[in-house]
C-alpha cells in the first residue's frame, strides 16, 4: 500500500482547485497515508518547495478561488534531466505517489513522470478552458462561465442605451465551450468559436437581419482561439453601418469562489485520485462523463477523442440569436 502522496497544482489557476486539494488531502489521511504539498508546481518539485501537509493546511480553502498551492510554469519540465531531479526531490522522501490537478500541459509532465521513474502518478482535470479529453467537465468550468454570464449582463446595459454591437472575446485556449455555452446561457446574439467556421460576412449578415426587425443592439460571444478581437472588430466595421466595439474580460475570469458545482466536482475527483492510488493505479487521469467519475490512461487527454458535438448547440446558438 502507498503510504505517502504528493499533491501539486500546475499551469492556469482554476476555482475549484482547493476543494480539490482539501479532497484529496482529507481522504488520504483518512487512509492514514503522509500527504506533502508542492508549491509552485513542477517548478517547485525542480526546486524541492515540498512540505509536510496537515488537515489545518486545507482547513476553509474549499471556498477560495486560487490555488493555495500556488502554481506555476516550468519550462525545464520539458528535459529529461530536470525531471530526474525532480523525481528524485520526491523519491528522498519516500513519495510513491502523485495527484497533478491541471491541464493539458500539466497532464503530459505527469504522464512523463509516470513512465520514466515509476511514480504512480493521476491527474485531475483543473482548467476554466473545458479542453481535456475524457471527461465532459473541467474543474472551474462552471465558475469562469458563470462569470463570463455575469460580465455579459452588464456590458449587455450599455450596449442597449448605445445601440451598439459589442464583440466579447472569452477565454478557452483553442475550444469555444466557454463562448457556445455562455452565447446560449446569456442569450448571446452571434459566437464565433475555432470549431466551427466563422465567416465574418455571416456574421455582418446576421446583425443586418437584427436590425431590420428592429433589434438596435448585439452581443457578440467570441472566443480566443478564433483571433484576436480587435481585428474581427475592425473587419466588422467595414460590412456594417452600426457601432461596434469590443472587451477582452482577460484574467478575471479565471479569479472568484467556485460554484457548488465545481466544488463537488473537485471533491469527488480529488477523493477518487486517492482511491486509485491506494489500489496502486497510476498514469491514469480522472474524469466524470454521464454524471459518473471515471478513468483513462493520462495520454487519452490527448490522444483520445471528445465526445462533446459542438455542431447541435452551435446551431442553437444562432437560431436563438435571431
Amino acid at each position: 500500500m502507498i503510504k505517502k502522496i504528493a499533491i501539486l497544482t500546475s499551469g492556469g489557476d482554476a476555482p475549484g482547485m482547493n476543494a480539490a486539494i482539501r479532497a484529496a488531502a482529507k481522504t488520504a489521511m483518512a487512509k492514514g497515508m503522509k500527504v506533502y504539498g508542492v508549491q509552485r508546481g513542477y517548478m517547485g518539485m525542480l526546486n524541492d518547495e515540498i512540505f509536510p501537509m496537515d488537515g489545518g493546511y486545507v482547513s476553509g480553502i474549499i471556498d477560495r478561488g486560487g490555488t493555495r498551492l500556488l502554481t506555476a510554469r516550468c519550462l525545464e519540465f520539458k528535459d529529461p534531466k530536470f525531471r530526474a531531479i525532480a523525481a528524485q526531490n520526491l523519491k528522498k522522501r519516500g513519495i510513491e505517489g502523485l495527484i497533478v490537478i491541471g491541464g493539458d500541459g500539466s497532464y503530459h509532465g505527469a504522464d512523463l513522470l509516470s513512465k520514466e521513474h515509476d511514480i504512480k502518478v493521476v491527474g485531475i482535470p483543473g482548467t476554466i478552458d473545458n479542453d481535456i479529453k475524457g471527461t465532459d467537465f473541467t474543474i472551474g468550468f462552471d465558475t469562469c462561465l458563470n462569470t463570463i454570464l455575469d460580465a455579459v449582463s452588464k456590458i449587455r446595459d450599455t450596449a442597449t442605451s448605445h445601440e451598439r454591437t459589442i464583440l466579447v472575446e472569452v477565454m478557452g485556449r483553442h475550444a469555444g465551450d466557454l463562448a457556445l455555452q455562455a452565447c446560449i446561457a446569456g442569450g448571446g446574439d452571434g459566437l464565433l468559436i475555432p470549431e466551427m467556421d466563422n465567416p465574418i460576412e455571416l456574421l455582418a449578415f446576421q446583425i443586418k437581419e437584427r436590425r431590420k426587425h428592429g433589434k438596435l443592439h448585439d452581443i457578440v460571444l467570441v472566443a480566443e482561439g478564433v483571433g484576436k478581437v480587435q481585428d474581427i472588430e475592425e473587419a466588422l466595421k467595414q460590412k456594417i453601418n452600426t457601432e461596434v466595439r469590443s472587451v477582452v474580460l482577460g484574467h478575471v475570469q479565471r479569479g472568484g469562489t467556485p460554484s457548488g458545482f465545481d466544488r463537488v466536482l473537485a471533491t469527488r475527483m480529488g477523493a477518487k485520485a486517492v482511491d486509485l492510488l491506494e489500489a496502486g493505479e497510476g498514469g491514469v487521469m480522472v474524469g466524470i462523463e454521464n454524471n459518473k467519475i471515471i478513468t483513462h490512461p493520462i495520454s487519452f487527454a490527448w490522444d483520445g477523442e471528445r465526445s462533446y458535438d459542438f455542431r447541435p448547440d452551435y446551431e442553437l446558438a444562432l437560431l436563438l440569436a435571431k
